[in-house]
């Protein structure tokens, strides 16, 4: 049963808050997952809204909360509202609540690229906005809530009600970073170039070893373990103790036979992937090997035929 109350223990004695209603407007896979999840650890679920409401009374069945028919339904029900929505409609839902009484309302959205100055004249209606990010691949509206656990958030937003946030992640139990507004466009770049550019030098990666004659599945039979070791290894060791391979051991001949490769497999792209990664990995191996000599390696892959 969902407690009623969140006890916060100040060192003195235990100080009792009231849990806030959480409402979603919107019940795509990032709204089901957080919602489910918030569920399982107690929180008060106030509802569901969607534009289908085929879609809202699934999100609101999965979560054990009302499916709502309106958006002053589900605000009326809410004290905090997450608009999971797709970042292109997030100013679309916002102006439709703004035809409502705000006052005191918490409005979030979960867009990682998009600041909380999206509710641009938020305050001026009494209310408050935060964009409260998990760094996380959600990919299925039914199963990615048992793994947030394990999520880390950023939060943005308002100053007057950031410990209202706080407090909700904090029951929850994932660990957070505050940011700034002017922070996120770099911050995102940061997530991108971790998993959706990852994706990209996979991609590379196989395109290689389908020259060289291995059929799909022999690919990823190469790759995978490969790929999965190594992320292993680089989340719980860090980047100096996780690189190994040529730039690692100072081998300028076997890199200058990957250079030699890629310039005959005629796609400059792959070329100028390979040094610029190569380069960064210098500084990683420098900071591993403070006493070893990297400038050879520096000058080949800084030439201009490399």
């Amino acid at each position: 049963m969902q407690s009623g109350f969140l006890y916060i223990d100040l060192g003195s004695g235990m100080m009792k808050i009231k849990k806030l209603s959480i409402g979603f407007i919107g019940a795509g896979r990032v709204g089901i997952t957080l919602g489910r999840y918030f569920f399982a650890k107690n929180q008060k679920i106030a509802g569901y809204y969607s534009k289908t409401y085929s879609n809202t009374r699934q999100a609101a069945e999965f979560t054990q909360s009302p499916a709502c028919r309106s958006v002053e339904e589900i605000l009326n029900q809410s004290e905090i509202v997450f608009i999971t929505v797709p970042d292109s409609n997030i100013y679309e839902v916002y102006l439709q609540l703004k035809n409502y009484d705000l006052r005191n309302k918490i409005l979030c959205h979960c867009s990682g690229a998009l600041s909380a100055d999206i509710f641009n004249d938020i305050y001026a209606l009494g209310a408050y906005g935060f964009s409260v990010h998990p760094v996380f691949a959600i990919d299925d509206k039914t199963e990615s809530y048992k793994d947030m656990p394990n999520a880390f958030f950023t939060i943005e937003g308002s100053n007057e009600k950031m410990y209202v946030i706080e407090n909700l992640l904090q029951e929850l139990g994932n660990n957070y970073q505050i940011i700034e507004a002017n922070q996120k466009q770099q911050y995102h770049t940061a997530l991108v170039m971790a998993s959706n550019l990852a994706i990209g030098l996979y991609h590379m990666s196989a395109k290689l070893l389908e020259d060289c004659g291995f059929d799909e599945e022999a690919v990823q039979n190469a790759l995978s373990p490969l790929y999965l070791y190594n992320a292993v290894n680089l989340s719980e060791k860090g980047c100096c103790q996780a690189l190994t391979g040529p730039i690692d051991r100072n081998d300028l001949s076997t890199v200058q036979k990957h250079i030699n490769v890629l310039e005959s497999f005629g796609n400059e792209e792959y070329l100028s992937t390979y040094n610029a990664l190569s380069r960064e990995l210098i500084k990683i191996a420098k900071q591993k090997y403070p006493d070893m000599n990297y400038s050879e390696m520096e000058n080949l892959l800084s030439s201009p035929n490399s």
